[in-house]
């Protein structure tokens, strides 16, 4: 692959979301992939923060209930429940081919900065968006819903120092690739020599 190819290749990732899938499903061997490349992300002291569990089939109706749940009950306590949000969060999932809930598991000595951590999963999951798109296969990261949420943890089995950090739904997207929008890198970048 020639440079020229792999900068065209990033600037041709996108976010596809679950509204933009055909219903097609995508083959496990992809999911696979994706997943085998996000463990090759950038990691500090060899923490590995990334953690990730993945819904398909009947998991996905499993994943839209009990995250409905979950919001339902955080919700109303807050006094901030919304019958739209919590319909969503039980149909959403299903939209998707592969619904991939992303996690940091904090190093249990701390030998890092918490941020380096949320930085790797960070990397493992970018790692997984270009997977996807090399195959032309449609994923987005969601962050909405339960995502902020301290008692996500319990639903994951996640631990005090680990963190639930939303879901990167997987679909085969129907349609042209969307085309990207940028403005010029000039205007985001100070030189000083």
């Amino acid at each position: 692959m020639s440079k020229e190819d792999i900068s065209t290749f990033i600037r041709n990732r996108r976010s596809i979301f679950p509204g933009m899938y055909s219903g097609e499903k995508v083959d496990d061997s992809v999911i696979n992939e994706m997943l085998e490349n996000a463990n090759w992300a950038p990691t500090n002291k060899l923490t590995e923060p990334w953690r990730f569990i993945v819904y398909t089939g009947k998991g996905l109706e499993k994943l839209g209930n009990d995250q409905a749940e979950l919001y339902e009950k955080v919700s109303k306590e807050k006094g901030t429940f919304s019958e739209k949000t919590f319909e969503a969060l039980r149909t959403k999932p299903a939209k998707a081919s592969h619904v991939i809930a992303i996690i940091m598991q904090r190093d249990p000595d701390q030998r890092i900065p918490e941020i380096e951590e949320v930085e790797s999963v960070a990397m493992a999951v970018q790692n997984m968006y270009l997977t996807a798109s090399a195959q032309g296969i449609g994923c987005y990261w969601g962050t909405g819903g339960i995502t902020y949420f301290r008692e996500a943890n319990e639903l994951f089995g996640l631990g005090e120092n680990d963190k639930f950090m939303g879901y990167l739904f997987v679909g085969t997207p129907k349609g042209d690739w969307p085309k990207g929008k940028r403005g010029p890198v000039k205007e985001k970048v100070k030189w000083v020599s």
